[in-house]
């Protein structure tokens, strides 16, 4: 991948403000400074090299961002021998962190060069959840019910409003909690839920069963099934009905869990993901100028559907029948005339 090269005094590249000093203080003063594609976020990341070493910049400027929940759970991470970046430096007043660099081989990316490697590595993947569900929960907020329906709400907020469609928000919401109500009490005392665990999240290092883990800074305690789904059920990337059920059966049997109750709260927690999802792509369309996030709708929609005919999910079922035209539907959220 191509990338723009930049010393210290390379005025061409918009660099942190205040870089300089935080490198010498680091101990990589003179660094060479490569600026890395944006995310979804307001974060930017740079890699720094100096001679044959480099590390990763994570530069997440206050108001707009806050690097102290991402080295929080980072800490606890590396401290229960997950694989998270380890902290080389941090002044997290100034959103500046320096983490360690795992390289280039990201899942998604290896997995485009070598498709055969599809089940050891998803294996690798779900075996890294079976070793942190092991774990006592980490030391953050529960998902709570509270947490669920906000995030529920960003498809009629964003994704209906963006539509012109009337919908029955109070309507909504009582389904959501008739769903996702009798699932609470088991995911207590519940598990470190990373919330965004998927093939662009997971870096491989050197073996398929080693995951380095991305993006966990709203890390939550919650249910089991949640960084399954986001797993399984990626929005960025086509995950087969057949390796989603092979690895579900080999996720269930490491864990032991009982498949029926377990398979009901995946499809109620990938029911809620996807609805989120679909509402947040819009908003990163609508709100921060993203409209390329909009041509994952149709994969996000399909699995929706999928997670909706589930008997679990019978009260949101009734409350899209009702609510979103099934044109709509048929076309796998439909196309935006942008």
């Amino acid at each position: 991948m191509a990338r723009a090269n930049a010393d210290m005094t390379d005025t061409a590249v918009m660099l942190p403000a205040g870089l300089e000093s935080f490198l010498e203080t680091a101990g990589w003063a003179g660094s060479q400074v490569e600026p890395l594609p944006g995310d979804a976020s307001f974060r930017r990341y740079f890699r720094i090299r100096r001679g044959d070493e480099t590390a990763m910049l994570m530069d997440a400027p206050p108001p707009n961002e806050d690097p102290g929940p991402f080295l929080r759970a980072a800490h606890w991470l590396n401290a229960n021998d997950m694989r998270a970046p380890r902290i080389l430096a941090e002044q997290a007043e100034r959103g500046l962190v320096l983490l360690e660099d795992f390289g280039e081989a990201r899942m998604r990316d290896y997995l485009d060069q070598w498709p055969a490697d599809e089940t050891d590595t998803y294996k690798g993947a779900v075996d890294a959840l079976v070793k942190l569900h092991r774990l006592p929960p980490g030391p953050f907020l529960e998902y709570s019910m509270s947490e669920y329906q906000r995030e529920a709400r960003l498809f009629v907020d964003w994704y209906c409003a963006a539509r012109g469609l009337k919908v029955d928000v109070p309507g909504f919401i009582a389904a959501w909690d008739a769903t996702l109500g009798g699932m609470l009490p088991r995911q207590h005392p519940g598990v470190t839920v990373l919330r965004d665990y998927h093939a662009e999240n997971i870096m491989l290092l050197g073996a398929l069963e080693k995951q380095g883990l991305l993006d966990f800074q709203d890390a939550l305690v919650g249910h089991p099934a949640y960084d399954l789904v986001s797993l399984l059920q990626d929005a960025r990337r086509d995950v087969s009905a057949e390796l989603e059920a092979q690895m579900f059966d080999h996720y269930t049997q490491a864990s032991g869990v009982d498949a029926g109750t377990f398979l009901a709260d995946y499809a109620r927690l990938g029911a809620q993901r996807n609805t989120k999802i679909v509402g947040i792509f819009v908003r990163l369309w609508k709100r921060d100028g993203k409209p390329r996030y909009l041509d994952m709708i149709p994969r996000v929609w399909a699995l929706l559907e999928r997670d909706l005919a589930h008997p679990a999910l019978a009260p949101v079922a009734e409350w899209f029948d009702a609510n979103i035209p099934m044109d709509v539907r048929q076309a796998g959220g439909g196309k935006f005339g942008l």
